[in-house]
């Protein structure tokens, strides 16, 4: 299936190969060595702080747990493409060049519905607080959560199918490439349109009825407050569409451009324009797997100076709180299950305690 990495070496005219071009190339592994160096450690370091500091693990903090995994090995990956950039052919053989795509397939599919459940949790959280803990336990979580790491696997299977290492000649040079080997132009419609609509329109639907039905049963309830968790999914959910939007919307571009007859004036300037703008639309979606970390980082600052290294623990620690929330909120017949300010851990309980 096409991912947002093939497009690396995809973003040509036919007379020349991407890896050819020193210019891209060179930029090209300036970036990703910058997304490497910040988003590797970055997601380590939200791994390390769920698993060996945060004291109360909710729901959403597992979740983040799943997905700083999935972007974080996403970022790892990364290492593939700047050798490859760097040496502007692919030397890793031909498993390898189904592999890599294949397991980054899997990662970007892996984080939007990572994305869509908390989306998906929080309304249940905030619609329904009295039945939360029976619809929404830790145990049917990790049951979600296994059986959408087995989904993604299968939904990039076509990776494994639709790309080939080849030799492309360029200037006497012969250089291999990774790249898609579609043979019908209906194979390039699908997974182009398969990937949008299954990795984006889909579940950026789900999310956006999510919230819309989140801020009306708010504006509903008598207690209102500023909730941590609501915002911080809600930034989550605002970058990643900001980063990928702009990706697929190249992908239904290049859906448009098969559908033109062939030679047509128009397909020719839609197809240039899909194929110049593939490097950048590209970049940004590495970057966005990055960018988790910095955003927790902005979100937790008031924690750095009390807490240190642990102060991403405690921001976490925050949306466990969710139950106490609902247990406040049955015994004041209040209906909202949120009542997290955005302060401390202890300013917290100390509002919980007082009432809304």
């Amino acid at each position: 299936m096409n991912t947002f990495e093939q497009n690396i070496d995809n973003n040509t005219d036919d007379d020349e190969s991407a890896v050819s071009n020193h210019v891209s190339t060179t930029m090209g592994a300036l970036i990703l060595s910058f997304v490497f160096l910040l988003g590797v450690p970055g997601n380590l370091f939200i791994v390390w702080s769920i698993l060996a500091r945060t004291r109360r693990r909710s729901i959403t903090t597992l979740l983040i747990l799943n997905l700083a995994c999935a972007d974080g090995f996403l970022m790892a990956l990364t290492i593939f493409f700047i050798v490859y950039l760097a040496k502007q052919t692919w030397v890793f053989g031909n498993v390898m060049c189904k592999v890599v795509f294949y397991l980054c397939n899997s990662n970007m599919y892996a984080s939007i519905f990572l994305i869509t459940l908390m989306s998906v949790h929080r309304l249940v959280a905030v619609v329904f607080p009295l039945k939360v803990s029976t619809l929404v336990s830790k145990k049917v979580v990790i049951r979600v959560i296994v059986c959408m790491w087995l989904l993604v696997m299968m939904m990039s299977i076509p990776s494994l199918v639709f790309r080939d290492v080849t030799e492309e000649e360029d200037d006497n040079i012969t250089r291999l490439v990774c790249v898609p080997n579609h043979t019908l132009s209906r194979h390039v419609r699908f997974q182009y349109a398969f990937e949008t609509v299954a990795g984006f329109i889909l579940p950026y639907t789900v999310i956006i009825i999510s919230y819309v039905l989140i801020l009306r049963r708010l504006r509903q309830t008598k207690f209102r407050r500023k909730v941590r968790s609501e915002k911080l999914i809600l930034a989550i959910v605002v970058m990643f569409g900001i980063f990928w939007l702009p990706y697929h919307v190249v992908n239904m571009l290049q859906v448009a451009v098969e559908w033109l007859p062939e030679n047509s004036k128009r397909r020719i300037n839609l197809d240039n324009i899909a194929q110049s703008s593939r490097a950048v639309t590209s970049a940004l979606a590495f970057i966005s797997s990055c960018a988790n970390p910095v955003l927790y980082t902005f979100a937790g600052k008031s924690y750095i100076k009390m807490n240190g290294l642990a102060f991403m623990a405690r921001l976490f620690e925050g949306t466990s709180l969710d139950q106490t929330g609902t247990k406040k909120s049955r015994a004041m017949g209040n209906d909202t299950v949120e009542n997290i300010t955005v302060e401390s851990t202890h300013s917290t309980e100390k509002a919980l305690k007082t009432g809304s």
